[in-house]
């Protein structure tokens, strides 16, 4: 089973792949910085940066090992995320 770790608000991302509501981003697990920290580096886990393509690119920090994916396209590549990892996204 897929373990859905959001570092930062996720609301957009969740409602573009299927939640009904706001409260989706609500309940979206949370961590820390030192807690991501403390996974950067680990095979097991997949750290996804979901910010748009333009605050993507004027950003001049991005987390190293970290995947930039479209969240506007995030039905497709969603489902190709391994299961047996823990998926981390952020967005800011």
């Amino acid at each position: 089973m897929k373990k859905w770790i959001s570092v930062a608000a996720l609301g957009i991302f969740i409602a573009m792949i299927g939640c009904p509501t706001a409260q989706c981003a609500q309940d979206a697990p949370r961590i820390s910085k030192d807690e991501l920290k403390a996974k950067l580096g680990s095979s097991d886990v997949v750290l996804i940066d979901v910010r748009t393509g333009s605050d993507w690119e004027k950003s001049n920090e991005k987390i190293t090992g970290a995947v930039r994916m479209d969240p506007s396209t995030a039905e497709t590549w969603s489902t190709t995320l391994p299961k047996d990892k823990e998926i981390i996204l952020y967005c800011s």
